[in-house]
């Protein structure tokens, strides 16, 4: 996919290598590591790029940090606030307790337990308001016009995408041979940063987004020609939940111009990547991190030579593993939501 040179991007290359340097005091560089197993069953060289290691274990925390250091001295006095499906609320966190900023972080009823006692041993400000992502961005722009406070979008900010683009800087690095890249897509943030970064290498790199169809509003989005709600359920990629937002400024558009392909997987395609993880490379992972996997294992992408998926995290409650575990050991060929 080639970007059209009379279009003016709201984040250019130059912008993520700053992000870069920005960060670097927070954000160490992540391994890349060839997968022998995942290799052998695609026929191709498979790389996995290893974004659970992170001190908060997601990538976002590359975004987050990249925009609360962007931020004011006046900014910083007042505090901040965002909404999150978990992963980034843990990132606001950690950055708002180095930086020593006030913070809350707003989610909905709808994060699992096990991210929401994380989020509570933070020791910043939790409201839980709510039944969708939705819900709970309402409330931090009451917190803005009540307190102050300045709203650290999760996805749709420049900041956001240039932080999550330096995934793309280390992967020409350690890669640059690399011609497919897949991970999971939900407000876009991440694919935004990516397409940037490797697309400004690689015109012709393929960019793939993964989904879950339990609430997959960016892909829905794009199949509409903008942006809509959709209801979300429970899903082992909860990660992957959340709307973009009816007046989404970057992603959308971003999304349509680079990401070459969205595909959706299943709860059982979801665990199938999350087991395979934890057999083959002795890792727990969160089921968004796991799409890429379940994608190449289910045969759902056309992948070139050179593979990277980004394993983007690893907030997962062990017990839902092992539920899983169980369930695969048995023969069963669905997982019931009692697994999740």
């Amino acid at each position: 996919m080639v970007v059209e040179d009379n279009i003016k991007e709201p984040i250019v290359l130059c912008d993520i290598y700053a992000a870069r340097k920005r960060i670097a005091s927070f954000v160490s560089k992540t391994p890349l590591i060839y997968s022998r197993a995942l290799s052998k069953i695609a026929h191709t060289a498979v790389h996995l790029k290893l974004e659970n290691l992170h001190i908060t274990d997601s990538f976002k925390l590359r975004g987050a940090a990249n925009k609360m250091l962007s931020l004011t001295a006046e900014e910083r006095r007042l505090g901040v606030t965002t909404f999150s499906t978990g992963n980034f609320g843990m990132s606001v966190a950690y950055l708002a307790n180095q930086l020593k900023l006030k913070a809350v972080i707003c989610i909905s009823e709808r994060v699992p337990k096990a991210k929401v006692e994380a989020l509570k041993r933070t020791g910043v400000s939790l409201e839980i308001s709510g039944i969708s992502q939705d819900d709970a961005e309402k409330r931090c722009y009451e917190l803005e016009e009540e307190q102050g406070l300045t709203v650290i979008h999760p996805f749709d900010d420049p900041d956001v995408i240039a932080g999550q683009g330096t995934i793309g800087l280390e992967l020409m690095e350690d890669l640059p041979e690399t011609d497919t890249v897949i991970g999971g897509l939900s407000g876009g943030g991440l694919h935004s940063g990516l397409g940037i970064a490797l697309k400004s290498a690689d015109p012709n790199l393929k960019l793939i987004g993964v989904s879950t169809p339990q609430g997959a509003a960016m892909y829905e989005s794009i199949k509409q020609g903008g942006p809509v709600t959709v209801k979300e359920q429970d899903t082992l990629a909860d990660s992957l939940l959340g709307g973009i937002g009816l007046h989404n400024r970057y992603t959308f558009d971003m999304i349509q111009r680079y990401v070459n392909e969205i595909v959706l997987l299943n709860e059982q395609e979801i665990a199938q990547g999350m087991l395979f993880m934890l057999n083959k490379h002795r890792m727990i992972i969160e089921g968004a991190a796991a799409s890429g996997i379940g994608a190449l294992l289910n045969q759902k992408v056309s992948v070139g030579s050179h593979v990277v998926i980004i394993i983007s995290g690893c907030s997962v409650d062990p017990s839902v593993l092992f539920k899983l575990a169980e369930a695969d050991k048995d023969g069963r060929s669905k997982y019931d939501k009692n697994d999740i």
